[in-house]
């Protein structure tokens, strides 16, 4: 039995032989060679590539392809996904119902410009932006960005008084804060971008926190009180300004119209007289007017008597010549008839009797 199996053994080595075992061993080269030259690069993510340790190039996402047995070699950084530094406070559990450790006073503590004592919570949020920076240039990346943002706020935080860091110049802090890292960070070569600095809480030490609620709540009632005030006194004035501006125009036009009113009682008082002088005048020009009227009909008379006169007496003559001969007669007797009546209403004397009587009855 034994010697059946050394048989089998034997005749196994020979049918592998040297050629065989040359080829297994290259097979295997390849496998491992193909499977160390390939790596994948997430969207998210841009890739470091080094060769015999030194940094080669940086590429992007996608399949990519390398020297196999660790010739070359890939560090993939995720450049997308924010990250997250907490200061004064530490999330112990994420998730539905996060967890945290408050009063971490170490690192929320400070001192303010004004020799006060305050506790600040914040968070900075950041990006990788270069891979390279951020592989090699700095060791202790996260503690490096820790110690600044604590120096950055404690200085901040330093130059102004209390009531200012609590209330009116919070969120000037956090810009300076963000442009204040952001220019550190990029002095040291870290490959980052600070996007957000966001004060979580900011308020007194625990022991003398309910007598800075106090000030607090006084000092919001001062400018609630002064705004009040503001928004009564440019409710008031305007009205009162416009209620003066009113009562001077009123005083204005009251003015302008007792001066107009004494204009035109002037101007009519002259009117007045001119029209009672014109009234004499035009009664002695009415008297003028008639006898010259008069004068006129008187010269002209015997001109009109002598043509009537001359139409009666060949009063048949005109009848038998005709209707043109007639037309004309009556023509000139009622043009002399009008004459008469409209200066007799004129001059109230009856002419018209005075010629009948001259021309003997004729008219």
């Amino acid at each position: 039995m034994a010697d059946e199996e050394v048989k089998k053994a034997k005749r196994v080595r020979k049918s592998i032989g040297p050629a065989m075992l040359f080829w297994l061993i290259v097979l295997a080269l390849a496998v491992a060679a193909g499977f160390s030259s390939v790596y994948v690069v997430d969207e998210t993510e841009n890739a470091v590539i080094t060769r015999f340790g030194k940094y080669k190039q940086t590429v992007g996402s996608g399949l990519h392809v390398k020297l196999p047995f660790g010739i070359d070699k890939n560090y993939n950084v995720d450049i997308k996904t924010l990250r997250a530094e907490q200061f004064g406070f530490k999330t112990v559990k994420s998730g539905r119902n996060n967890e945290y450790k408050n009063n971490i006073s170490e690192e929320s503590e400070m001192l303010t410009g004004d020799l006060n004592i305050v506790d600040v919570e914040w968070v900075i949020q950041y990006k990788i932006t270069d891979p390279k920076q951020w592989l090699f240039n700095v060791y202790e990346k996260e503690q490096t960005i820790r110690d600044i943002s604590r120096s950055v706020i404690n200085t901040l935080v330093g130059d102004r008084a209390i009531f200012d860091v609590i209330s009116s110049d919070r969120s000037t802090i956090q810009n300076l804060a963000q442009d204040q890292m952001n220019e550190n960070f990029k002095a040291l070569g870290l490959g980052i971008n600070v996007t957000t600095v966001q004060f979580q809480n900011v308020v007194p030490p625990v022991e003398v926190q309910a007598a800075f609620e106090d000030v607090n709540k006084a000092s919001q009632d001062m400018k609630r009180l002064i705004n009040e005030g503001k928004e009564e006194y440019n409710k008031e004035i305007p009205k009162a300004q416009g209620e003066a501006e009113a009562a001077a125009a009123r005083a204005k036009g009251l003015a302008e119209a007792e001066a107009i009113k004494a204009k035109a009682e002037a101007e009519a008082e002259g009117l007045m007289k001119k029209a009672e002088a014109m009234k004499q005048y035009g009664s002695a020009a009415m008297a003028d007017m008639q006898m010259q009227a008069i004068k006129t009909y008187f010269e002209q008379l015997p001109a009109i008597a002598k043509a009537i006169g001359e139409g009666y007496q060949g009063v048949d003559k005109i009848v038998m010549l005709g209707n043109e001969s007639g037309q004309l007669a009556g023509n000139i007797m009622n043009t002399t008839t009008q004459i008469s009546e409209g200066l007799s209403q004129s001059i109230g004397v009856d002419l018209k009797g005075l010629l009948s009587g001259f021309l003997g009855g004729k008219i």
